[in-house]
């Protein structure tokens, strides 16, 4: 893992409530550096988040919108988080049902800008 990716995941990983974060390669959905929590299941969640931003951006396409910016999938208990970082990489953010989202957002948007 680069020195880049380390610092933008242990910053990410620092928001109360993530139990995950990882840098995912958005065509094949394989992780390429991650920071997880024992228990989540970081290639699972990877191939997930690649297939969701997938068909996230043909509804996109469809509707004759710009880009993929962020995609949150809530579920009763846990959290989804999706930034594209660029050159076929997605940042993800898998967190607990307290995660502050916005907060997460937040970090994620800075980690797109410190991996570019």
């Amino acid at each position: 893992m680069t020195d880049r990716y380390r610092e933008a995941l242990d910053r990410i990983t620092r928001v109360s409530g993530v139990r995950g974060a990882m840098f995912v390669d958005a065509d094949d959905g394989v992780t390429v550096a991650e920071v997880v929590m024992q228990g989540v299941r970081g290639n699972a969640v990877a191939a997930l988040a690649a297939s969701l931003a997938r068909r996230a951006g043909i509804v996109i396409d469809t509707v004759e919108a710009q880009g993929l910016r962020f995609l949150h999938l809530q579920a009763d208990d846990g959290v989804v988080a999706v930034v594209p970082a660029g050159r076929g990489v997605l940042i993800v953010v898998v967190g607990s049902g307290h995660l502050n989202i916005g907060l997460a957002r937040l970090e994620m948007l800075r980690a797109v800008e410190m991996v570019k």
